[in-house]
């Protein structure tokens, strides 16, 4: 088990989502900066699918109930173990009882945490992710709760230097090192991605573009847009000039996904995890799945900029 002493903000259970039933109203949630849980879990030698921690800003404080080897990555929280100072971007031994902490972010919004074996909670849909929008996959951690792991590990990391793997030195009950990592060589570091101060975001013309005029496109893709405070895991409200329509009549609800740059009156909503799967309000464009981890770590105040991709 995993005892959650302290939650932070916003901590939640994400994998890579619940794919194939958006047609059934069901949108694919998981984490937002899916590169950054793919070297979490790369780290500590889980699978791909396996469920760790989003962790919204930092504050969490965890101590696991057996000797585990977690890995954290994402926004550039300070990551300790008893009061050490461990690194980023590795992967790090914590003994039963430890506590781990990770605190105030830096740099970013959200980082990730994955545990050797995986967070163990039930799937729903084929996927452990919580979806903050329809409520689906286990709620937002709160203080005191306890989070099952898993127990299948895929490859094990390596003590650094030529020392046994954390198997084989668990099986001889050798002393965990206290002030360090049981990362590997090089193959259990990862060099994380800079997370730039004004981020750029490629962008594919939307179904409805030619509901607004050429001017509205034209500042679209010049402007400067503020990430404002009331963007959250559903989507990242932009701050920026007005968007003029040239078609101001209704239009019904039709499919969204993720990335869709939806425009009601109050201004831009980039869509990101955990949006709806229809939406009333036209899409002028589409931001490319490759950047979207760039909205993900864009805190309230970060200024970005939209660039088209014409095809």
């Amino acid at each position: 088990m995993l005892t959650i002493r302290t939650a932070g903000p916003l901590t939640t259970v994400q994998d890579r989502g619940r794919t194939g039933w958006a047609h059934v109203g069901v949108p694919r949630s998981g984490a937002l900066d899916l590169p950054a849980l793919s070297r979490a879990n790369t780290l500590v030698g889980n699978a791909a699918f396996a469920a760790a921690l989003e962790v919204t800003v930092g504050g969490l404080v965890a101590v696991p109930s057996a000797d585990v080897v977690i890995a954290l990555t994402g926004a550039r929280c300070p990551l300790s173990v008893d009061g050490l100072v461990m690194p980023h971007g590795a992967a790090v031994g914590v003994p039963a009882g430890a506590e781990l902490r990770v605190d105030a972010a830096r740099a970013g919004v959200r980082a990730y945490l994955a545990v050797a074996g995986g967070i163990a909670v039930e799937p729903v849909l084929g996927s452990r992710s919580t979806d903050t929008l329809s409520g689906l996959g286990p709620a937002p951690l709160r203080n005191g709760d306890q989070l099952p792991l898993g127990t299948e590990i895929f490859t094990a990391p390596r003590v650094p230097g030529a020392g046994p793997t954390r198997d084989e030195a668990w099986a001889s009950d050798a002393e965990l090192d206290l002030a360090g990592v049981w990362a590997a060589d090089a193959a259990r570091r990862v060099v994380e991605p800079p997370i730039p101060a004004e981020p750029v975001l490629r962008v594919y013309p939307g179904p409805r573009e030619d509901w607004f005029t050429p001017e509205a496109v034209d500042a679209l893709y010049t402007a400067a847009w503020t990430v404002t405070p009331r963007s959250d895991r559903v989507g990242a409200r932009l701050d920026g000039p007005p968007l003029p329509r040239a078609i101001d009549d209704e239009l019904p609800s039709e499919g969204m996904v993720a990335g869709a740059l939806q425009i009601p009156p109050s201004g831009p909503v980039l869509f990101l995890a955990d949006h709806p799967v229809t939406g009333g309000y036209p899409v002028i464009g589409v931001v490319d799945p490759d950047d979207l981890w760039l909205a993900a770590q864009a805190s309230p105040g970060t200024v970005l900029r939209l660039r088209p991709v014409r095809t």
